[in-house]
């Protein structure tokens, strides 16, 4: 079986001394669409944080394409991170540079190669998530969607193994939402790396298909994994089941 890129080993999570998680583990293997899904407050954002090196757990291990970065020193984890490209949630585009100058960010500060070759890659990233043309605009002039398109063109810019996505669905209309779910099944097919997606929206999740894990505020943990599906039609987990079924079972 093929080394997990990403491996989390008994890892609790949280703030001042409070955790959010406990104790949980999971892998993800290369090539894979991985889904962290559940309710608000249950965790996502803070797994998806230690992920990329911004929080430090209070347990655990980290394991990143076979390094760890839990113990790593600043410039081992640098080199582990550079594995890894992030689209936050907002976005977190620089309003007064131009679309391709924040694509180019990551490349200047990064690689030392010549401005042309940085903007002729800038400018393929961008034609990869369908903005071609769209160089010299700000983000003030670009839709919600195409601002998100934008924001994974700038998390590829270095060509990680992994890409990992913070709500991007969220504040979406339903077309654009699924123009982006498509984008992201695209980019998988296209490029062959590994995709961390944090969301709650089912719609996506089934687009996606990828496989998830479900968190939740109250076990402080993991309740649920597998594929949408499975989740789906599994009456034995009743509180998955139910959130996979929301649209038909009654809220608690």
């Amino acid at each position: 079986m093929t080394e997990p890129i990403i491996k989390v080993e008994h890892l609790t999570a949280g703030f001042d001394g409070t955790p959010i998680l406990k104790d949980i583990s999971f892998s993800v293997q290369p090539g894979e669409i991985f889904i962290i899904l559940g309710g608000s407050g249950c965790g996502k954002s803070t797994l998806l944080g230690h992920l990329v090196g911004l929080q430090e757990p209070m347990e655990g291990r980290i394991v990143i394409n076979g390094q760890e970065l839990t113990c790593a020193d600043e410039s081992q984890k640098q080199a582990i991170l550079s594995d890894i490209g992030v689209a936050f949630q907002g976005g977190a585009l620089f309003g007064s540079m131009t679309v391709l100058e924040n694509i180019a960010l990551p490349l200047e500060e990064f690689t030392s190669l010549p401005k042309a070759a940085i903007r002729w890659i800038a400018s393929s990233k961008l034609r990869l998530v369908g903005l071609g043309g769209c160089e010299d605009l700000v983000p003030a002039q670009l839709s919600g969607g195409m601002q998100k398109r934008a924001a994974i063109a700038r998390a590829m810019a270095l060509d990680p193994k992994i890409l990992c996505l913070d709500e991007p669905s969220a504040g979406l209309d339903p077309i654009t939402a699924a123009q982006l779910d498509e984008l992201i099944l695209n980019l998988s097919e296209i490029l062959g790396v590994t995709f961390v997606i944090v969301t709650h929206e089912l719609a996506s999740v089934f687009t996606l298909n990828g496989r998830v894990i479900m968190l939740d505020k109250e076990a402080k943990g993991i309740i649920a994994e597998g594929y949408p599906d499975e989740l789906k039609n599994d009456r034995s987990n009743e509180k998955a089941w139910r959130f996979f079924n929301r649209s038909l079972a009654t809220t608690s």
